[in-house]
């Protein structure tokens, strides 16, 4: 997990920052502002999660993107705008048949029938990277839902997407850079399964 600096000349969140102020702004405040780290790995499916990343058990990537007409395709991919103040490692960059790109992540999940505000941020993110990084136009952006046999979900990423997603990461720093508690979720079920429900008040 990348940590705010303020020494550091131009900051920058992750896609995970914002996907865990999507989840409850108190993330920001708790990881950033009190330097207090969430000790995810040791979650289960968050270990398990890594793994299959690392070992690359995903059998059929080369169905999935001939399906999406991708051809060809970048793996493992640093991204990084200092305009946009985020950066973040996405599992694959693809290039399209009509010449756009494509974000493609892999995710030790299983599909509900719709798609976590989450994930959709996180996927906008990454369409923001790419269409920042190559010049090049980005329309939509791919979930391979692994435990749900590597069922792949297409994200639609719109100009009107994109602006809501960089409001979001503006509502991030502003906790940052002023350092003030914000109101947890509502959810009562979000916070059961926390990792500063025993701090947070």
């Amino acid at each position: 997990m990348e940590v705010f600096n303020e020494v550091t000349a131009a900051p920058m969140i992750t896609p995970s920052d914002v996907m865990e102020y999507c989840f409850c702004p108190r993330f920001v405040y708790f990881m950033h502002c009190l330097k207090i780290p969430q000790h995810e790995q040791r979650r289960y499916k968050v270990i398990l999660g890594r793994e299959m990343h690392q070992r690359r058990l995903v059998r059929n990537r080369a169905y999935l993107r001939k399906k999406i007409g991708c051809v060809a395709k970048q793996e493992d991919v640093y991204l990084a705008s200092e305009r946009l103040k985020v950066r973040g490692r996405v599992d694959e960059v693809l290039t399209l048949k009509d010449g756009s790109l494509a974000p493609l992540d892999y995710k030790y999940a299983e599909y509900k029938d719709y798609i976590f505000k989450t994930l959709r941020i996180q996927t906008l993110l990454y369409a923001g990277l790419i269409r920042e990084t190559y010049s090049r136009p980005v329309q939509q952006g791919f979930i391979c839902f692994i435990r749900s046999s590597n069922k792949l979900v297409r994200v639609p990423v719109s100009a009107d997407d994109l602006a809501e997603t960089w409001k979001i990461v503006d509502q991030v720093f502003e906790i940052i850079y002023r350092d003030f508690f914000p109101k947890k979720t509502r959810s009562r079920r979000k916070c059961s399964d926390c990792t500063y429900k025993n701090i947070c008040v």
